[in-house]
């Protein structure tokens, strides 16, 4: 992926907190075969990192008979492909003052983060239900759910997968490459359109400012 100076994260925390937060991506399992196995998949960042590495594993689970297996057999090595906080900057949002709103460039705004990882497999039935709970715990912090052990008999059918990051690429792509009087308008143009991803690409830019 391509990332510009101006792309870069505007802090040390922001590629763990996008992941974390956005809490879906692409597992690509390249093996050693021509085309890799891309799985979407949810996954749970964890409190802690393996060996000294600076991102903290992902952990996740995928069905026994997910083809993604045999590929891991050939190579633990995976990307976990994560894209989102997305929003289409229009031409004429791109113009401000007496420049031509019909000759501006337009663009998309979004985060992504991609994390290089060994893989490790998880057979055993208690780091199995380890990684149910960090998802419960995550996706239904309120409770409410019973203790995924209760299920012990359907837990062969599944396998957890650790994910040790060893690489981080990351992309904040907001407009970093514009002056401040640019970005200052689309952010209020963004503050009036309730895209999906609009309030989010939003925060970015004001935070972008707010660093000068």
């Amino acid at each position: 992926m391509l990332i510009h100076p101006w792309d870069e994260p505007l802090s040390g925390d922001d590629p763990v907190e996008f992941v974390r937060r956005t809490g879906f991506g692409h597992l690509v399992a390249p093996g050693r075969r021509e085309v890799p196995v891309v799985v979407p998949t949810q996954y749970v960042v964890s409190a802690a990192a393996s060996g000294g590495a600076a991102f903290p594993d992902v952990l996740l689970h995928l069905a026994r008979p997910n083809p993604i297996w045999s590929a891991l057999a050939e190579s633990s090595t995976v990307v976990l492909s994560v894209a989102g906080e997305w929003a289409y900057v229009p031409s004429a949002w791109k113009a401000i003052g007496d420049e031509d709103p019909a000759l501006g460039i337009p663009t998309t705004y979004y985060a992504a983060v991609q994390l290089v990882a060994d893989a490790v497999i998880l057979d055993d039935p208690g780091a199995k239900l380890d990684v149910l709970r960090a998802q419960l715990s995550e996706l239904e912090p309120d409770g409410g759910a019973a203790d995924p052990s209760v299920h012990d008999r359907k837990l062969v059918g599944i396998r957890g997968l650790r994910l040790s990051v060893r690489e981080v690429k990351a992309k904040f792509k907001y407009g970093g490459n514009v002056d401040a009087a640019h970005r200052s308008s689309i952010a209020e143009r963004l503050a009036s359109r309730a895209g999906p991803g609009d309030a989010a690409a939003r925060a970015h830019v004001l935070r972008s400012l707010a660093r000068g």
